[in-house]
């Protein structure tokens, strides 16, 4: 019988539970505690606790406040962002958030996969249009569209919403990939039955 050891989560050295600050272990804690698991981004920014601290916060700043763009709508922005830039470990963590937030694994996978051939409403596809230009061409973001998300409901503090979270998650997927993070294998099954 052959075994095969698991790839270490980082290429960068990951603190054990106990050696890292006792605000961050509190909030891994927490999310152990829910989600039954720490998920690796955790455990590899704690690498660096001051950025660990300032990704976390500019982080819930986006995707826990109130507004116009819904919870899963927000996972899309960073799902379908993620996949463009190839990144693993966010397509699967934020692609197992979205299962679980808009209660539909099929869109979530589709999203993950191509957004544009995915059954979203048009709505969504105009916000994340608008999300993959802010990834690939920002300097070319005009009036024009500004005023495509304005006839499907976005105001200018959404478009702010939809560029920050792609642009944020942009940073998270370099981090990730040249981190060379691995995606904790709870996230392959979460939000699938």
């Amino acid at each position: 019988m052959s075994t095969t050891t698991k790839p270490p989560i980082s290429r960068f050295p990951v603190p054990d539970l106990q050696d890292v600050p006792d605000d961050i272990r509190e909030r891994m804690v927490a999310v152990q505690e829910k989600a039954g698991f720490i998920p690796n981004v955790f455990l590899g920014l704690a690498h660096r606790p001051d950025e660990f601290r300032a990704f976390m916060a500019y982080h819930d700043a986006l995707m826990e406040k109130p507004g116009n763009l819904t919870k899963a709508e927000r996972e899309m922005i960073v799902v379908a962002t993620s996949n463009a830039n190839q990144c693993q470990y966010c397509v699967v963590a934020h692609g197992a958030i979205l299962r679980i937030r808009a209660k539909n694994p099929l869109v979530a996978d589709q999203v993950a996969i191509n957004y544009r051939k995915a059954d979203i409403t048009h709505r969504q596809r105009a916000m994340l249009d608008f999300a993959m230009k802010v990834s690939f061409e920002a300097y070319a973001i005009g009036d024009e569209d500004f005023a495509v998300l304005a006839d499907h409901g976005f105001d200018q503090e959404d478009a702010w919403d939809i560029a920050a979270i792609a642009a944020f998650f942009g940073m998270s997927n370099r981090i990730a990939n040249f981190t060379n993070m691995r995606p904790n294998e709870e996230f392959f099954t979460m939000g699938r039955t």
